[in-house]
Protein backbone atom coordinates (compact mmCIF):
# COMPACT_ATOMS: atom_id res chain seq x y z
CA UNK A 1 0.00 0.00 0.00
CA UNK A 2 1.33 3.56 -0.35
CA UNK A 3 2.40 5.15 2.28
CA UNK A 4 3.10 8.78 3.41
CA UNK A 5 5.05 9.34 6.67
CA UNK A 6 3.82 12.57 8.02
CA UNK A 7 5.87 14.19 10.59
CA UNK A 8 6.85 17.18 12.30
CA UNK A 9 7.81 19.07 15.32
CA UNK A 10 5.84 18.88 19.03
CA UNK A 11 2.52 21.37 18.41
CA UNK A 12 3.30 22.18 14.59
CA UNK A 13 -0.33 20.50 13.99
CA UNK A 14 0.18 17.36 12.71
CA UNK A 15 -3.34 15.58 14.53
CA UNK A 16 -5.30 18.88 12.37
CA UNK A 17 -3.54 17.61 9.00
CA UNK A 18 -4.04 13.84 9.52
CA UNK A 19 -7.58 14.40 10.33
CA UNK A 20 -8.19 16.70 7.11
CA UNK A 21 -6.73 13.63 5.16
CA UNK A 22 -9.08 11.52 7.27
CA UNK A 23 -12.25 13.27 5.97
CA UNK A 24 -11.03 13.26 2.45
CA UNK A 25 -11.10 9.28 2.81
CA UNK A 26 -7.00 8.91 3.19
CA UNK A 27 -6.35 6.24 5.55
CA UNK A 28 -4.30 7.19 8.60
CA UNK A 29 -2.62 5.17 11.07
CA UNK A 30 -0.97 7.29 14.46
CA UNK A 31 1.72 5.79 16.29
CA UNK A 32 0.77 7.82 19.18
CA UNK A 33 -2.40 5.87 19.23
CA UNK A 34 -0.53 2.41 18.44
CA UNK A 35 1.76 3.18 21.19
CA UNK A 36 -1.26 3.33 23.85
CA UNK A 37 -2.25 0.62 22.31
CA UNK A 38 0.56 -1.87 22.83
CA UNK A 39 0.91 -1.48 26.30
CA UNK A 40 -3.09 -1.55 27.48
CA UNK A 41 -3.70 -4.69 29.76
CA UNK A 42 -3.75 -7.96 28.30
CA UNK A 43 -0.56 -6.93 25.81
CA UNK A 44 2.38 -8.68 25.58
CA UNK A 45 4.50 -5.31 25.80
CA UNK A 46 2.82 -4.50 29.15
CA UNK A 47 3.73 -7.77 30.86
CA UNK A 48 7.40 -7.71 29.36
CA UNK A 49 7.48 -4.19 30.51
CA UNK A 50 6.54 -5.18 33.93
CA UNK A 51 9.18 -8.23 33.99
CA UNK A 52 12.01 -5.60 32.95
CA UNK A 53 11.29 -2.72 34.97
CA UNK A 54 9.26 -4.32 38.39
CA UNK A 55 5.70 -4.42 39.04
CA UNK A 56 5.89 -1.09 40.30
CA UNK A 57 5.17 0.43 36.75
CA UNK A 58 2.15 -0.58 36.81
CA UNK A 59 -0.78 1.19 39.07
CA UNK A 60 -3.33 -0.58 41.27
CA UNK A 61 -5.50 -1.66 38.05
CA UNK A 62 -2.68 -3.64 36.39
CA UNK A 63 -2.62 -0.56 33.90
CA UNK A 64 0.66 0.97 32.65
CA UNK A 65 1.71 4.06 35.16
CA UNK A 66 3.52 6.47 32.85
CA UNK A 67 5.09 9.05 35.48
CA UNK A 68 6.17 5.90 36.98
CA UNK A 69 7.75 4.49 34.10
CA UNK A 70 9.04 7.98 32.52
CA UNK A 71 10.68 8.38 35.88
CA UNK A 72 12.60 5.37 35.34
CA UNK A 73 14.08 6.23 32.04
CA UNK A 74 14.02 9.59 32.13
CA UNK A 75 17.94 9.80 33.45
CA UNK A 76 18.91 6.64 32.71
CA UNK A 77 20.23 6.03 29.25
CA UNK A 78 20.27 1.97 29.34
CA UNK A 79 16.92 1.83 30.66
CA UNK A 80 14.99 4.05 27.98
CA UNK A 81 17.03 1.89 25.65
CA UNK A 82 15.08 -1.30 27.03
CA UNK A 83 12.08 0.13 26.95
CA UNK A 84 12.70 1.34 23.49
CA UNK A 85 13.76 -2.60 22.55
CA UNK A 86 9.83 -3.46 23.83
CA UNK A 87 7.58 -0.63 22.59
CA UNK A 88 9.32 -0.67 18.93
CA UNK A 89 8.82 -3.75 17.47
CA UNK A 90 5.12 -3.66 19.22
CA UNK A 91 4.47 -0.47 17.88
CA UNK A 92 5.59 -1.17 14.39
CA UNK A 93 3.81 -4.50 14.27
CA UNK A 94 0.76 -2.96 15.52
CA UNK A 95 1.10 -0.36 12.76
CA UNK A 96 1.37 -2.86 9.88
CA UNK A 97 -1.78 -4.88 11.13
CA UNK A 98 -3.62 -1.48 11.28
CA UNK A 99 -2.50 -0.56 7.94
CA UNK A 100 -3.41 -4.28 6.13
CA UNK A 101 -6.99 -3.73 7.70
CA UNK A 102 -7.49 0.07 5.98
CA UNK A 103 -5.91 -1.92 2.81
CA UNK A 104 -8.70 -4.46 3.47
CA UNK A 105 -11.21 -1.51 3.87
CA UNK A 106 -9.98 -0.06 0.24
CA UNK A 107 -8.05 2.88 1.98
CA UNK A 108 -6.77 4.19 -1.73
CA UNK A 109 -3.68 4.90 0.49
CA UNK A 110 -2.24 5.48 3.92
CA UNK A 111 -0.81 8.30 6.00
CA UNK A 112 1.68 7.39 8.82
CA UNK A 113 2.17 9.89 11.55
CA UNK A 114 4.98 9.16 13.17
CA UNK A 115 6.21 12.09 15.27
CA UNK A 116 9.93 10.94 15.53
CA UNK A 117 10.01 9.45 12.03
CA UNK A 118 13.10 11.32 11.57
CA UNK A 119 14.74 10.90 14.97
CA UNK A 120 13.96 6.96 14.36
CA UNK A 121 15.34 6.59 10.75
CA UNK A 122 11.64 5.20 9.73
CA UNK A 123 11.72 8.21 6.81
CA UNK A 124 12.92 4.67 5.01
CA UNK A 125 9.85 2.83 5.45
CA UNK A 126 7.49 4.77 3.39
CA UNK A 127 6.86 5.91 -0.18
CA UNK A 128 6.94 9.69 0.65
CA UNK A 129 8.02 12.40 3.85
CA UNK A 130 5.23 15.03 4.19
CA UNK A 131 6.45 17.39 7.08
CA UNK A 132 4.11 19.80 8.49
CA UNK A 133 6.47 22.60 9.45
CA UNK A 134 6.13 25.88 11.69
CA UNK A 135 8.72 28.44 12.50
CA UNK A 136 10.46 27.02 16.18
CA UNK A 137 9.05 30.33 17.85
CA UNK A 138 5.47 29.61 17.25
CA UNK A 139 6.42 25.79 18.32
CA UNK A 140 6.85 26.94 22.01
CA UNK A 141 3.90 29.64 21.84
CA UNK A 142 1.61 26.92 21.21
CA UNK A 143 3.09 24.54 23.55
CA UNK A 144 3.24 27.16 26.35
CA UNK A 145 -0.68 27.81 25.43
CA UNK A 146 -1.51 23.98 25.49
CA UNK A 147 0.87 22.56 28.42
CA UNK A 148 1.43 25.34 30.21
CA UNK A 149 4.96 26.02 31.49
CA UNK A 150 7.18 28.02 30.52
CA UNK A 151 9.62 29.22 27.32
CA UNK A 152 12.45 27.24 28.62
CA UNK A 153 10.73 23.55 29.28
CA UNK A 154 9.27 24.26 25.56
CA UNK A 155 12.76 24.75 24.64
CA UNK A 156 13.74 21.58 26.28
CA UNK A 157 11.46 19.61 24.46
CA UNK A 158 12.74 21.02 21.38
CA UNK A 159 16.45 20.10 22.02
CA UNK A 160 14.91 16.43 21.82
CA UNK A 161 13.89 16.22 18.49
CA UNK A 162 14.82 16.62 15.11
CA UNK A 163 15.43 19.96 14.46
CA UNK A 164 13.70 22.24 11.67
CA UNK A 165 15.90 22.09 9.30
CA UNK A 166 17.08 17.97 10.00
CA UNK A 167 13.02 17.42 8.82
CA UNK A 168 12.87 19.59 5.95
CA UNK A 169 15.85 17.70 4.52
CA UNK A 170 14.18 14.55 4.13
CA UNK A 171 10.65 15.86 3.13
CA UNK A 172 9.42 15.27 0.12
CA UNK A 173 6.16 17.49 0.89
CA UNK A 174 5.94 20.29 3.26
CA UNK A 175 2.22 21.86 4.78
CA UNK A 176 3.18 25.24 6.28
CA UNK A 177 0.91 25.29 8.99
CA UNK A 178 0.96 28.90 9.86
CA UNK A 179 -2.38 30.64 8.44
CA UNK A 180 -6.10 29.71 8.87
CA UNK A 181 -7.66 26.66 9.02
CA UNK A 182 -9.11 27.00 5.51
CA UNK A 183 -5.54 27.97 4.04
CA UNK A 184 -4.57 24.37 5.78
CA UNK A 185 -7.35 22.06 4.43
CA UNK A 186 -6.71 23.53 0.53
CA UNK A 187 -2.51 22.70 0.90
CA UNK A 188 -3.91 18.94 2.45
CA UNK A 189 -6.48 19.03 -0.52
CA UNK A 190 -3.62 19.74 -2.98
CA UNK A 191 -1.61 16.46 -1.72
CA UNK A 192 -4.25 14.35 -1.52
CA UNK A 193 -5.17 14.44 -5.03
CA UNK A 194 -1.06 14.10 -5.58
CA UNK A 195 -0.75 10.82 -3.43
CA UNK A 196 -3.84 9.53 -5.30
CA UNK A 197 -2.42 9.53 -8.56
CA UNK A 198 0.42 8.56 -6.86
CA UNK A 199 -1.20 5.46 -5.39
CA UNK A 200 -2.68 4.82 -8.70
CA UNK A 201 0.15 4.57 -10.37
Amino acid sequence: MYTVGLTGGIASGKTTVSDLFTEMGAGVVDADVAARKVVEPGQSALAEIADVFGPDVLDERGELNRRALRERVFADEQARKKLEAILHPAIREYMAGWIARLESEGAPYCIRVVPLLVETGQQHDVDRVLVVDVPRETQVTRVVMRDGGSDAQADQILATQASREERLAVADDVIQNTGEIGELKAQVELLHQQYLTLSSG
